[in-house]
């Protein structure tokens, strides 16, 4: 499956990238992961505006959901061909209602259900195109699903938002890519069940024993370099920064 980083700031965009967004293909299957602040228009780079096949939200926070309302906009109004039948989009309990008030100017208080097929997560698997989707919920203040996601006899983890916990580290086994959050400093942040410093995402990935693990979700205030020197100290496989339009192929 090909992987594409379409954001990877954390918690607002940064002068060189939209906050949380990823685009995972293949066979002509399109899925996002997230759609935070700035996504969509750095998206239209690397996919037509209506060929997404499905969406999925770890989780209703601004940096990973926003431009949803943005892209029921596109969606709703489009005026060539007409509006497009309504799009798979899996998030949490509640997704419909945030975007809603989000938006704040639909046509009417059902009027994102017309473009958007919502599909409430659950602990557990599901079938998006070929993939195999696995979701558990994670450590973060507000409910948080991270996912596991298997094609080909590959897998892909993304980890949303998500402090140190079990359901990741099992999540993450033997995972060929880990896209992991990174968004806090070893030894300046410490609160508990809301993210990863880069020590604790090389820990994660040492531990399940991952063949490669990719940085995402580091704000800008928040230097990258030290991050990634922590997840070294930790993790003996390859280990680097995601960057905006960088493509790997799991």
């Amino acid at each position: 499956m090909k992987l594409t980083v379409v954001g990877c700031s954390g918690s607002f965009p940064s002068a060189d990238s939209p906050c949380s967004s990823y685009l995972v293909e293949a066979e002509g299957y399109a899925l996002l992961l997230d759609m935070g602040n700035g996504a969509l228009g750095e998206l239209q780079k690397h996919c037509g505006l209506y060929d997404l096949d499905a969406i999925v939200l770890s989780h209703l926070h601004a940096d990973h959901c926003i431009d949803m309302c943005a892209y029921f906009v596109a969606r709703y109004y489009r005026h060539d061909g007409g509006r497009p039948a309504p799009l798979p989009v899996h998030g949490p309990a509640g997704t419909e209602q945030r975007l809603t008030d989000a938006h704040a100017s639909t046509p009417s208080r059902h009027s994102m259900a017309e473009v958007f097929d919502f599909r409430t997560l659950e602990p557990g698997r599901f079938e998006a195109g070929p993939f195999t989707v696995r979701a558990d919920r994670v450590a973060h203040p507000i409910e948080s699903f991270a996912f596991r996601i298997e094609y080909g006899g590959r897998t892909l983890v993304y980890s949303g938002d998500s402090g140190p916990c079990a359901a990741l580290t099992q999540l993450s086994k033997d995972a060929d890519l880990l896209l992991c959050e990174a968004a806090f400093t070893h030894g300046k942040e410490d609160i508990p069940d809301l993210h990863l410093n880069g020590l604790q995402a090389g820990e994660l990935a040492e531990a399940a024993q991952v063949r490669r693990l990719v940085l995402t979700h580091i704000p800008p205030w928040t230097d990258p370099q030290t991050n990634l020197r922590d997840a070294r100290a930790a993790y003996g496989g390859p280990v680097e920064l995601a960057r905006v339009g960088a493509v790997y192929e799991v």
